[in-house]
Order: C-alpha cells, then structure tokens, then sequence
C-alpha cells in the first residue's frame, strides 16, 4: 500500500464503490456523494425500540430489533418519530467493504443542529458509528430525538459515512507546519491532538449569543427546508458580560470564536474537548468536507448540552478540536463549489430547516 493511497477516501473514490458494488446503493440520488463523504438514506420502516442496543459480536442487527421492538411504523408518507423515544431504521445503503478500508459515521449537520441523537450500527457492532474493515452487511441508523419531536419520510439523509484506508489524522507536528504555511485558523491556534476552538459569546448585531431549544414545541418536519419559524422553536440567548449559565438538561446552539478553514487536500472531524472542562457537553454532528471555509473562513457551531449542574460558560473558553485528516486524493468538487452547501460561511446559524 502506498502512503499517497492512505487517507479518506474522495468523491471519485466513493462513485467507484457504488459503481463495484463495495457501497450497495441503489437508484442514487444525484447529490448523495459528497467531497469526502456520502450521506446515507432512510428506508421505509421504523422501529420502536425499548432502549438504545449495539448488535454485539456474532450478533445481527435485525435479530436484537426483534428482541427490542414495541411497534414498527410505515414511514411512506411521513411519519412522525416522538421527543425521548428510541427508533431503528434500516438504511437503503449496505457495504461489502475491502480489507483494507473502514468507515466511521456521523450525523450531519443539520441533524445535530436540532438535538436528533442519530447513530449507524451494523450486524457484530461493538461500537456505534464505526464500521471494521472488511464488512459485509447492512447498515442501520438509530435515531433518539432528544428537544423535538420530528417527523421524517425515506430517503431522509440524517447520517453521513466516511470511509478510511491505513492511517489518516494528521499528527500535532504537521497541523502546526500547516497552520505556518497556511493559516488554518484565525489568531494564534491551540493545538493538542488536533486544533482547539473555543466558545464566542459576543453579541451578534441582533444582540444575542446563541440559541436555546424552547422544552414544548410542535413537530419539526426534517423534509422541509427554511419552513419552520424560529421563535417556535427557540428562545434567543442573550449576554452583555462575556458569559452565560447553562442550565441542566438544556439544549443551546453556539458558535466558535475561531473561523477555520479545511484544505482542499484535508478533511476534518469535530470531537469534544476533555471531560474535566465543565459540567457541559458540546456534542458535534457531521463532518467537515474539503474547501469547507477555504476561501471564506467559516466558524463551528456548537450544540450544547448541561449535565447535571448548572455551569458557567464564558467567553474565550477552549470546549473542542477540530480533528485534520489527509486525504488519500484531491476530490473532484469542493465544499460549497457548484454543490449544495448549506454552512459555507457560516457564523451563528440554526440548521437548514428554520426560516432566515
């Protein structure tokens, strides 16, 4: 295996396992594959389950739905899946991966951005989200809408999947050489196993800092797009001292201090921060594409979550990384080049589903 073959795996890449039937996909849709990724679909039925469940070694999938289900719902049409409830979806896409390739998954943005809990398991899973090289099988998303209720059809996209050969992350070394060459982000950068980011509490010309999910909303329809109303949905977070107080339980959207940017020949994956940072958790949903704020600095938005005490935020504080991975080759198209993307440039922005 040649080192320039090593690395996440570009769209042409992607196109040539459908094509091989190493990504079973049938009747793609025509925006399905992106620079580094290919989003992933749901399939016509849903099930109930009574909680959360890896398949476990030598285990199928469909064998422990049976185990959990309460009652399976036709998604043809619509259907609408309950606020704090758990489901189970087969994914219209399945893989027979190579030995030398594995696949990690992720929610996409605009799953994240409205507290849907999503993630992929596959038949002998012991972990979520990570698929082992050599797989052969179906896919599975399990989806947990924590502040909304949403209501979702197939075909949906909520997951995304990104598929690796031999090593990929960059090490701290080459961010830094990176940064010195190019700037990866503005201001002096804070890199520890990836580049840190931290947390911007000054007030947008509207007077806020962020978002905070309102506890009894209607039904978010995730197949609508710029059709929802915000202030049904959400109350504005304000702050003139540089700080707020996350209450328990509370979902709030936030934004990075830092605009950063994603080489064409890097892709990026968000992670937490240490644990011993506060009583909060910034949970991250999507990857980072090539070309994402390249040209255009774009910021994170960050999902927050409290635990179980209230905590002080302020602003300036480190609360994540950007983890930088190589890719194994330039991909065809760019984010946010000729293709639909929805957060190129952003800065504090709710998902994709809300009115401007």
């Amino acid at each position: 295996m040649s080192n320039a073959s090593q690395g996440v795996l570009p769209d042409h890449a992607l196109e040539a396992m459908i094509a091989g039937r190493q990504i079973t996909c049938d009747s793609p849709d025509a925006d399905q594959v992106q620079p580094a990724s290919l989003d992933l679909r749901l399939g016509n039925v849903a099930y109930r389950v009574r909680a959360s469940f890896l398949a476990g070694h030598g285990r199928r999938v469909a064998d422990r739905i049976a185990e959990f289900e309460m009652h399976r719902m036709d998604l043809t049409g619509g259907a609408v899946l309950e606020k704090g409830c758990v489901y189970v979806v087969p994914l219209r896409e399945g893989l027979a991966l190579p030995a030398d390739v594995t696949a990690v998954c992720n929610a996409k943005s605009s799953t994240g951005r409205v507290d849907c809990l999503t993630r992929v398991i596959a038949d002998g899973g012991t972990e979520f989200d990570r698929i082992p090289a050599g797989y052969i099988g179906p896919l599975y998303a399990e989806i947990c809408p924590r502040s909304f209720s949403v209501k979702v059809a197939p075909g949906l996209r909520l997951n995304q999947i990104r598929f690796r050969r031999g090593q990929a992350v960059l090490s701290d070394a080459e961010l830094a050489a990176r940064h010195a060459d190019s700037p990866l982000v503005d201001g002096l950068p804070v890199i520890d196993e990836g580049l840190g980011f931290s947390v911007d509490l000054t007030p947008t010309a509207a007077g806020i800092v962020g978002y905070r999910a309102k506890p009894h909303t209607g039904v978010i329809d995730l197949t609508k797009i710029a059709a929802h109303a915000i202030p049904d949905f959400w109350e504005e977070v304000r702050s003139e001292e540089g700080r707020i107080i996350l209450d328990p339980g509370a979902f709030y959207i936030l934004v990075s201090r830092e605009a950063v940017t994603i080489p064409p020949d890097c892709a990026a994956e968000m992670s937490p921060y240490l644990a011993m940072v506060g009583e909060f958790r910034v949970h991250y949903a999507g990857f980072f594409d090539p070309g994402f704020g390249h040209g255009t600095p774009a910021r994170g938005v960050l999902e927050v979550r409290c635990h179980e005490a209230p905590f002080v935020l302020e602003h300036g504080q480190v609360v994540g990384r950007l983890v930088y991975e190589r890719m194994a080759a330039l991909p065809a198209r760019l984010y946010g080049s000729g293709i639909a993307s929805n957060y190129q440039g952003q800065g504090l922005k709710l998902s994709k589903h809300f009115k401007a």
